[in-house]
């Protein structure tokens, strides 16, 4: 449905190479509910537990598929499924409890051109948030986004839907933290390094499903950025609503804090598949 806001807005831009903008999804939801041009997961089930792990995947992405995708993990940690993480309560997931963390090298093929292709879609089911989860976004040795936990955790600590683990058999366990699907979207550009770390230590940066690709559409309820916004007037429509973008540089956009809204078209992304 359109947005529609009887308000003067001051935008402010934040202190990044990139605008982002960052989302979450409903309660329960452990997937991305954003569209594709091509898009993968690595969800870690197929691989052995261990510390300073390093390996690559597809993505589930192959030499036939319209994009084939390749994601290089080093120094990361596979658990299996506890009360701490793993999406649907089974499989495995990947955490850090170091400063230092583990970094993911991304990259994206057009197989009929032999081309590069962009990524500018990065999201995950984050569990157990705690103080300490911090994430960066590089295009080469340039930061071009960072994003910690507190305004995911102020928006919502008091919801009782996300607090808690969601899954049998852990359900209810750690019924102060919350357990959230975050999408991240590139606005104005691209990135092909991702860095997990956590810091301060106070726990594990615990994360599973881990989607990338090129987006279409947003889906998901916006995290404002603290100082990015400041409103004005009467009829403010609030922050916080399900939305969508599309990449048509020719849309008719509206702007709020990093990005454009535009009306609201949700539609599914299947996990593992590719678009």
């Amino acid at each position: 449905m359109p947005i529609v806001a009887a308000a003067t807005i001051l935008t402010i831009v934040p202190a990044h190479a990139d605008p982002f903008t960052v989302t979450y999804e409903a309660a329960g939801v452990q997937n991305t509910t954003a569209s594709f041009d091509y898009v993968g997961v690595e969800n870690f089930d197929g691989l052995t537990t261990g510390t300073g792990e390093s390996f690559t995947t597809s993505y589930g992405t192959t030499a036939s598929s319209a994009y084939q995708m390749s994601g290089a993990y080093s120094g990361v940690q596979i658990n299996a499924a506890d009360q701490y993480g793993g999406a649907g309560g089974t499989g495995k997931y990947a955490v850090t409890f170091s400063s230092a963390g583990y970094t993911l090298m991304l990259s994206s093929t057009n197989t009929t051109t032999g081309l590069a292709a962009p990524i500018d879609y990065f999201g995950f089911w984050l569990s157990a948030l705690d103080a300490g989860n911090q994430v960066s976004f590089y295009k080469g040795t340039t930061l071009v986004y960072s994003f910690s936990p507190a305004d995911v955790d102020a928006l919502l600590g008091s919801q009782s839907a996300y607090l808690g683990n969601p899954n049998a058999p852990f359900k209810g366990y750690n019924k102060d933290q919350p357990y959230v699907f975050l999408n991240f979207y590139d606005t104005a550009g691209s990135f092909n390094k991702i860095v997990f770390s956590e810091s301060p230590a106070d726990g594990g940066y615990e994360s599973d499903n881990q989607t990338v690709g090129y987006y279409t559409d947003q889906t998901g309820t916006v995290v404002p950025e603290p100082g990015s916004v400041a409103l004005f007037g009467v009829g403010v429509v609030g922050l916080g609503f399900m939305w969508t973008r599309r990449h048509s540089k020719n849309a008719s956009v509206f702007h709020l804090t990093d990005d454009a809204f535009t009306e609201a078209h949700p539609t599914w992304a299947v996990s593992g598949a590719l678009y």
